[in-house]
């Protein structure tokens, strides 16, 4: 029997648990760039909880992207040197950390906003030196690993989509061309860097025409072929699609019922777990101890993310390891999204004062 709090391996990583912390973003940084006080106490208070691996709330590559101004951008001067703190502090805890790397718009000049046909071979190029220089960086500072956001509606997400992109050069076309401009980089992160990649991915596109399961897939062997270490699946509109209105609309067709229920990306997850030997997440949507357990023996799935449930309760995974049937103080309600503070508007918990709590 599998157990959230199993002891595991995650690649060449060794966990603590099953349970994969995603952000949000940072939205408590000082106004130059400085990480706040409160930042490391957060990042503390859920290493210290008894989750398997941290990855950061949006790190973003260009600090004129869409959410640069809540969060934490590799361009600030003292980047490194304060991220080498909170990555020292978490492996404290023996927990690792990736940083979520991504950017939501290419904006070139005057021009906002790019279409993926109107960016240039020269663009192209900036946007991968951009990258890779961000990710050695982020392996200065002492990460264990970097995600790249292939998910949601991030540009590069629009980049490998066949309902965005329109190019008739090779980077345009079939998949692998589609893809080509992250195959690029990873190579050459994992050339330079020690960092394990990570790339979040839409299981699907909701648009007629877009990325369809056979697609993804497809991008999942080829990223596993060209360097990718592992995977985390999510859907367009995630968290939103996550709520209590929608968690038990149209379930996939892959697994049981009372799985289904649960979360609806797990039959696409397992798809491509059966397609791939590297670690797949399954993203979003649970948030009780029992629907993880549950998920976990009555499927292909080894790890599972959560997000909001680390917002509404930085620590709640402590109770968990207490309680036979915790269930998070999240109400899916999303009060913490498209917010200029990533943090619960519901429940406003105690801190944990990990420096006199003994664990």
């Amino acid at each position: 029997m599998k157990d959230l709090f199993d002891n595991c391996k995650f690649g060449d990583l060794n966990l603590n648990s099953r349970i994969v912390r995603t952000g949000l973003w940072e939205s408590e940084r000082e106004q130059p760039g400085n990480f706040t006080p409160e930042i490391y106490n957060r990042y503390e208070n859920i290493a210290a909880s008894g989750v398997g691996l941290i990855i950061t709330e949006l790190i973003s590559l260009y600090p004129r992207d869409i959410f640069s101004k809540y969060s934490h951008t590799t361009h600030f001067k003292q980047f490194v040197r304060e991220a080498k703190d909170l990555t020292d502090l978490v492996h404290l805890y023996d927990v690792p950390i990736f940083a979520q790397l991504g950017f939501v718009q290419f904006n070139k000049h005057a021009e906002q906003n790019m279409r993926v046909e109107d960016v240039s071979i020269e663009d192209i190029r900036k946007i991968q030196t951009d990258f890779i220089i961000a990710c050695q960086k982020i392996d200065y500072a002492g990460f264990d690993g970097v995600q790249i956001a292939l998910g949601n509606y991030y540009f590069l997400t629009r980049f490998i989509s066949p309902y965005f992109n329109k190019r008739k050069d090779k980077y345009g076309g079939n998949t692998l061309n589609r893809l080509r401009i992250v195959l690029e980089m990873i190579k050459v992160i994992k050339e330079t860097t020690k960092l394990h990649v990570n790339c979040r991915l839409n299981a699907f596109d909701i648009q007629a025409g877009g990325m369809t399961m056979d697609d993804t897939v497809e991008i999942a062997k080829l990223l596993e072929k060209f360097g990718a270490d592992s995977l985390q699946i999510t859907r367009p509109r995630s968290p939103q699609y996550f709520s209590k209105e929608n968690i038990d609309r149209t379930p996939p067709e892959f697994v049981s019922r009372k799985i289904k229920k649960i979360n609806p990306l797990i039959g696409e997850c397992e798809k491509i777990i059966d397609n791939v030997d590297i670690p797949v997440i399954l993203g979003g949507g649970v948030n009780s101890k029992s629907q993880i357990n549950h998920i976990l023996n009555n499927s292909k799935i080894d790890f599972v993310s959560m997000q909001r449930p680390f917002v509404a309760d930085p620590s709640f995974l402590i109770e968990w390891q207490m309680e036979d049937d915790g269930e998070s103080k999240c109400k899916m309600c999303n009060n913490c999204y498209w917010k200029k503070t990533s943090t619960c508007h519901i429940n406003r918990p105690a801190t944990w004062d990990v420096s006199s709590t003994d664990f």
